[in-house]
């Protein structure tokens, strides 16, 4: 198992899989690597893939230190991509991941080669923020109730009935209670709004048409804030596009980051 260490001297467990160019995948708020486990490999045909435990995930160490803003947590991605060997990377980060993403494509620009965003938001105060009845739902005292709420937000019922799990984008569930409670307070503050126009790499924005639990609206946001941007949408997809949607998103992410063909617009 290998691990890098952040500046706080915090541990960071990673992965390496596949060959050609690196590809550094960042998951999504309260997720391990496993986020990625259901469409990995149809990257590393073409990649070096490089995934990573957020702190207070997975293998990682979870200080109980006000150390989990995004960020921080892009500073954590350098120093993944530095005890890796790794100069420059491809990066696509997704949800929280995208939103992490937005910092390391801004503030570590040479780090970062072309770059997607997907399911993802520049943050409040610019961002559009779930709606009151989605929030309600995932704060369900319940928890049965919850899961089928983030469930729902995550997959299309069609997908839920054809396929019973387990389902790595719901969270990692040996997450310390501490570390959930950084997570959530670190992708609620992000705001990259201010950052976003320095952001160099060509980029690529994707969400799924039906997002609520991140609203579709950011797409356009995130695109028109990015300097050459443009923005895939995914028909019917929901906030899990990247999975229950493989077929349709990823062969033009694939053929962006490869800059095969002119980015969809």
């Amino acid at each position: 198992m290998v691990h890098a260490q952040a500046a706080d001297g915090a541990a960071l467990h990673y992965q390496l899989r596949g060959s050609g160019a690196p590809l550094l995948l960042l998951a999504g708020q309260s997720n391990s690597h496993r986020w990625w486990d259901p469409v990995r490999e149809r990257f590393e045909a073409a990649f070096t893939t490089v995934v990573m435990d957020w702190r207070g995930t997975g293998a990682s160490d979870a200080p109980d230190t006000d150390t989990y803003s995004t960020e921080n947590f892009a500073r954590d991605a350098v120093a993944v991509l530095d005890h890796a060997g790794i100069d420059r990377a491809h990066v696509y980060g997704t949800s929280m991941g995208g939103r992490v993403a937005q910092w390391l494509a801004a503030d570590h620009a040479a780090r970062v080669d072309r770059l997607v965003l997907g399911c993802t938001s520049p943050g409040a105060p610019h961002g559009i923020e779930r709606g009151p009845d989605v929030r309600r739902a995932l704060a369900d005292p319940d928890p049965k109730v919850s899961r089928a709420a983030l469930l729902d937000l995550m997959y299309t019922p069609a997908y839920v009935a054809a396929h019973p799990g387990p389902f790595p984008t719901l969270g990692d569930p040996a997450m310390p209670a501490h570390a959930r409670r950084r997570h959530l307070r670190a992708s609620a503050r992000h705001d990259a709004w201010d950052a976003l126009p320095r952001i160099t790499a060509p980029t690529l924005v994707v969400h799924g048409t039906d997002d609520a639990f991140n609203p579709t609206a950011n797409a356009p946001l995130l695109t028109t804030r990015i300097p050459a941007a443009r923005t895939l949408l995914i028909p019917n997809g929901r906030h899990a596009y990247f999975e229950e949607f493989a077929d349709e998103a990823t062969p033009p992410v694939l053929d962006f980051l490869n800059a095969r063909t002119e980015t969809p617009g």
